[in-house]
């Protein structure tokens, strides 16, 4: 299964790792290389994540790490990965 990163995604995590870099660039590499890691692993088990507490669409999943939650979309070919966020009201913002 194919794994679909959106600009809304990529956006957020940008902006995240350059906020990381500033105090501790080691900390910020171990960051994205982890958190991208797990979203890798996604496709082999998708419905083991838990149904997104910001859609009411089943197929939307929610991924935690480290206090951040990765949302995703389950499509039949692929998964699109679309909001990165930490205590928020909507992902894609």
């Amino acid at each position: 299964m194919k794994i679909i990163y959106e600009e809304s995604f990529v956006s957020r995590l940008e902006k995240q790792l350059k906020y990381i870099t500033k105090d501790n660039p080691s900390a910020a590499k171990k960051f994205k290389k982890e958190i991208l890691s797990r979203i890798k692993e996604i496709p082999k088990y998708p419905e083991i994540y838990r149904k997104s507490i910001y859609s009411n669409d089943s197929s939307v999943k929610d991924l935690i790490y480290k206090g951040y939650t990765v949302v995703f979309k389950i499509e039949p070919s692929q998964i699109n990965v679309f909001g990165f966020l930490k205590h928020q009201e909507n992902p894609t913002d």
